[in-house]
């Protein structure tokens, strides 16, 4: 099939999911399956897929660095530029389903509310990283590129405190809804420890391909008892 000869098993499983969640959506809403509070719902679900898109973006690095599999690292631009799709929707259902575009509004609850500013910092992080992830900004701006992209080490924690802050419990003394934000604030933080450079000498030296190619020390042949 000219599908498979174009795009890869991985693209295609990218792909898919990344619009998996919309077209979730689209038929719940079709078949009047949806929540009965459809805004809320909207918001939860598309932050929640931004959330994961990121943290699937933090996963391609260790997977090179430890399977020394390349394609990841080609993939890593879709899986971001998807997060801050979803993001973007998500803010959109923020600002416009459920505040009515009302800026006066939505901005006296972003200064009362801590989540949302934690929300809002997120975004506009997202913004210029999504704008310069494409190949004419990264020869432009040079050593700026790789500078200007470490504000994902800053973005991912923000993005969870927002999705921990948001939930009805306390992340930090263990109570309430937290054992999603906990689980997603831990595969970040691992993600993240795996792409500190020391962190990744260290396993690219023990990754299990260098391992397998190792040559194996040749046996001596005993010698004969005398």
């Amino acid at each position: 099939m000219k599908l498979f000869s174009r795009f890869t098993p991985l693209q295609i499983a990218i792909h898919l999911y990344a619009w998996s969640a919309l077209a979730w959506i689209i038929f719940q809403w079709v078949t009047g399956t949806f929540s009965i509070n459809p805004i809320q719902e909207l918001e939860q679900r598309t932050g929640r897929h931004a959330i994961t898109l990121l943290a699937l973006s933090l996963t391609c690095t260790p997977i090179n660095t430890i399977f020394k599999w390349t394609e990841p690292l080609k993939r890593r631009r879709t899986l971001g530029l998807y997060a801050f799709l979803y993001a973007t929707v998500h803010v959109i259902i923020f600002a416009d389903l459920d505040y009515g575009l009302a800026w006066s509004l939505i901005a006296e609850t972003v200064l009362q509310k801590p989540y949302i500013i934690a929300g809002a910092l997120t975004f506009l992080l997202l913004i210029p990283l999504a704008l310069t992830s494409f190949d004419v900004w990264k020869k432009r701006l040079g050593k700026n590129w790789k500078r200007l992209h470490k504000l994902v080490y800053l973005i991912a924690p923000l993005a969870v405190l927002h999705f921990a802050w948001s939930k009805k419990g306390d992340l930090f003394s263990l109570s309430g809804d937290i054992i999603r934000p906990l689980i997603y604030g831990l595969v970040i933080g691992i993600f993240l420890l795996l792409r500190i450079p020391a962190i990744r000498k260290a396993l690219a030296s023990f990754s299990p391909r260098r391992l397998i190619l190792l040559p194996r020390k040749s046996q001596q042949p005993k010698a004969d008892a005398p």
